[in-house]
């Protein structure tokens, strides 16, 4: 079984174990992904620890809250790599944390990001498992545009680094297909319902909103309430964010993303009896932002098996064609990155009604 421990606990007791920092939200406006995300990851580290381990020794977690300042969640994750704490890094967090991530453990370990990001940011032992704006969020852009004719759009996002290269994405995908932005604003943390009014009073027929957890939450409950019309096509929103909000009856309410836990394949039905036989009935409900912490665990390992080692250069010189089986099926490693398809969900009461696949 892998246990979860703290970073200073993690420092102070000796331990036979492959350490692997596993950093997730706990706090701050993401908080809400922690729990699911952490159960994913120890699903992850069981089954692995199932079969033997990672070059013979068991793998253990230790957990760094990724919800604070990024320049902190960087300084307490290069410490723990220095002090040789912890070998290797999975992580399900915001972009800002993960830049702040990579630059404190300048290629040392390798480090799995899991959402889905902004493109670009390689760098020695970096792999990436989410989707890039184009193949996220352009195909739900272009869905919205031909067939629900939304030719007025307003960009709405928090102000950092990933909402800000999204939109530079979206606005081009948006103006080839003929349609327009009529507005666009990043908003700090907390402020994002505070800006209700000025959207409706651009007459959106869509709004791309990256926005992130609880402001992701707060917005679009605020909007529904509103009783305004727009279709509102999101890029971080999963079950925990719906469950957040209420529910959404509007049927304007979309998510684009990689995992739904409603995923009617036999990868998907399995991974979420495995899931339920481990935490439960009432565990913190199957999301992408969760499950992608199972596969940043599994590819570290599905990693190290191919090289034999944990050592960056080796890594490095294998990570092509690496692969894994995950409830979204199987994913190859190619210029390390994964490119998969994404599934337009349209939410339906508590729950995504699945419109189609991207390829």
């Amino acid at each position: 079984m892998a246990a979860t421990v703290d970073p200073l606990e993690a420092r102070l007791l000796p331990s036979d174990s492959i350490r692997i920092g596993l950093v997730v939200p706990v706090s701050g406006v993401l908080g809400l992904m922690g729990p699911c995300a952490i159960n994913c990851a120890v699903l992850a580290a069981e089954e692995i620890n199932d079969r033997g381990g990672l070059l013979g020794r068991q793998v253990e977690l230790v957990l760094v809250d990724g919800g604070r300042p990024a320049q902190v969640v960087g300084a307490e994750v290069g410490g723990l790599v220095r002090s040789g704490t912890v070998a290797a890094v999975a992580g399900a967090h915001a972009s800002d944390v993960r830049v702040a991530v990579v630059a404190a453990i300048a290629g040392r370990v390798p480090f799995v990001y899991a959402p889905p990001y902004e493109g670009g940011g390689r760098a020695p032992g970096v792999y990436f498992l989410g989707e890039t704006p184009e193949r996220q969020l352009a195909p739900g852009i272009e869905w919205l545009i031909g067939t629900r004719r939304a030719r007025r759009w307003y960009l709405l996002g928090n102000d950092y680094i990933w909402p800000r290269l999204v939109h530079a994405s979206a606005r081009m995908r948006v103006r080839a297909a003929g349609a327009t932005v009529v507005g666009e604003r990043f908003v700090r943390y907390g402020a994002a319902v505070n800006w209700l009014d000025r959207v409706a009073d651009a007459r959106p027929d869509a709004i791309l909103l990256t926005l992130i957890g609880s402001d992701l939450i707060a917005f679009n409950r605020a909007y529904a309430a509103s009783g305004l019309g727009a279709a509102r096509l999101c890029g971080a929103l999963e079950e925990h964010g719906l469950l957040g909000i209420g529910g959404d009856a509007t049927g304007e309410l979309y998510s684009s993303m990689g995992y739904f836990r409603g995923l009617p394949t036999s990868a998907g039905l399995d991974f979420a009896e495995r899931y339920a036989a481990r935490f439960g009935a009432d565990a913190p409900m199957l999301n992408a932002h969760g499950h992608g912490c199972y596969e940043a665990v599994t590819m570290l390992a599905a990693l190290c098996a191919r090289a034999g080692s944990l050592a960056v250069p080796a890594l490095d010189a294998v990570a092509d064609g690496t692969r894994i089986t995950s409830a979204r099926g199987t994913l190859t490693l190619l210029d390390r990155q994964v490119r998969h398809p994404v599934h337009l969900g349209r939410a339906d009461g508590l729950d995504f009604f699945l419109e189609k696949p991207f390829q």
